[in-house]
């Protein structure tokens, strides 16, 4: 991924947890971060899908994966997935000792059932 737009190399997540997530006592399959302005929403496995309903509320096209060992880029405008892109503010993921599905505390034991798989 070689085009700027829609990617702000400066900017912070915006936390370790999907914000809105963490704000309804929700949970998350896997995490996304908005190149953009830094936003943390969960990904379309999760039960509310937040980080695309972030692009399609702010226009913002590029989301990269806020999950360890993965640094993939998804643009919404070309539908295309890139696996290089440029070096984002730290940090790079949620913290590693953070579960996935997380948070713990608030996935529900049936939770396979509840995404469908």
């Amino acid at each position: 991924m070689t085009d700027l737009k829609g990617i702000d190399p400066s900017v912070p997540p915006s936390g370790p947890g999907c914000v809105e997530c963490e704000a309804a006592g929700g949970w998350w399959v896997h995490l996304r971060r908005c190149a953009q302005c830094g936003h943390i929403g969960c990904c379309d496995s999760s039960p509310a899908k937040h980080a695309t309903a972030h692009y399609h509320s702010t226009g913002h096209p590029v989301m990269r994966s806020f999950e360890p060992g993965e640094a993939w880029f998804w643009d919404y405008e070309a539908s295309a997935l890139s696996e290089t892109g440029p070096e984002l503010a730290p940090p790079m993921s949620r913290p590693v000792q953070q579960t996935s599905p997380g948070p713990a505390e608030r996935v529900p034991a049936n939770w396979q059932d509840a995404i469908g798989g």
